[in-house]
C-alpha cells in the first residue's frame, strides 16, 4: 500500500468522462450495477479502492480505458 502522501495522486476522471459523453452519474450507476454513492465517492477521488469488476464495467459503460479514467498526477 502507498504511504498516505502518495495515495492522493490518483486521479478519476469520472466526471470529465461523464461530461463528455453527456451521461448522468445516475445513468452509470444503471448501467453499471454499481450505487450511486460509491460511484460518487471514486467521482470525488476518495476511493480508497476499487474492484477490477467494477472498473471494468465503468470503462465498458464508457468505452474507455483504464488510462482514460484514472491518471496520476505528478
Amino acid at each position: 500500500m502507498p504511504p498516505e502522501d502518495e495515495a492522493g495522486r490518483i486521479h478519476c476522471r469520472l466526471d470529465e468522462l461523464l461530461a463528455e459523453r453527456e451521461m448522468t452519474l445516475t445513468r452509470l450507476s444503471e448501467l453499471v450495477g454499481v450505487s450511486l454513492v460509491n460511484l460518487s465517492v471514486l467521482k470525488n477521488d476518495r476511493a480508497r479502492a476499487i474492484r477490477f469488476s467494477t472498473l471494468t464495467a465503468v470503462c465498458d459503460a464508457l468505452d474507455c480505458s483504464v488510462g482514460d479514467l484514472l491518471v496520476v498526477w505528478k
